[in-house]
């Protein structure tokens, strides 16, 4: 996304109109579409306060991505008890369908023992709880992962 777009698209998130960010900041409501539409951008102090207004960082708003922002507040606001009724593999397995057919092709048991281990591990090793242990294996692959990429 480009600076403008992230402008507009924060300006909509905050519920705000064009007109009403002009007066908030002393600009003209032509200001604010300029920047939104590219052709000028705010200095860093307008920037600033844009930040403030829309209620993100000033970093938020120079990389505002809506869907993610989405995201975040949904997994924010999701309950233990609404997690634990998902089956996060048949969803997930919608976007990527290989969650779906590994189990046929892969020996299961195997790599679940080594997993098990590593978690066992991280309980008695940091004092971790089940969760926490997991969330930890987890996050080390995927930037295992990631770093691979």
């Amino acid at each position: 996304m480009n600076l403008g777009n992230n402008l507009f698209q924060a300006r909509k998130k905050a519920g705000l109109s064009q007109e009403m960010v002009a007066e908030k900041l002393g600009v003209s409501r032509q200001t604010i579409s300029k920047w939104e539409t590219d052709e000028t951008i705010p200095d860093i102090y307008q920037s600033k306060k844009l930040a403030k207004l829309y209620n993100v960082s000033l970093d938020e708003l120079i990389e505002f991505d809506v869907d993610l922002k989405e995201i975040e507040k949904a997994i924010e606001n999701t309950n233990e008890e609404t997690v634990s009724k998902i089956n996060w593999t048949n969803a997930w397995s919608k976007k990527y369908p290989i969650l779906a057919t590994y189990p046929q092709k892969v020996d299961i048991a195997k790599y679940a023992k080594e997993i098990r281990q590593m978690l066992d591990s991280l309980m008695t090793d940091y004092g971790y709880n089940k969760l926490d242990s997991m969330l930890v294996l987890k996050d080390i692959l995927y930037h295992e992962w990631k770093d691979d990429q």
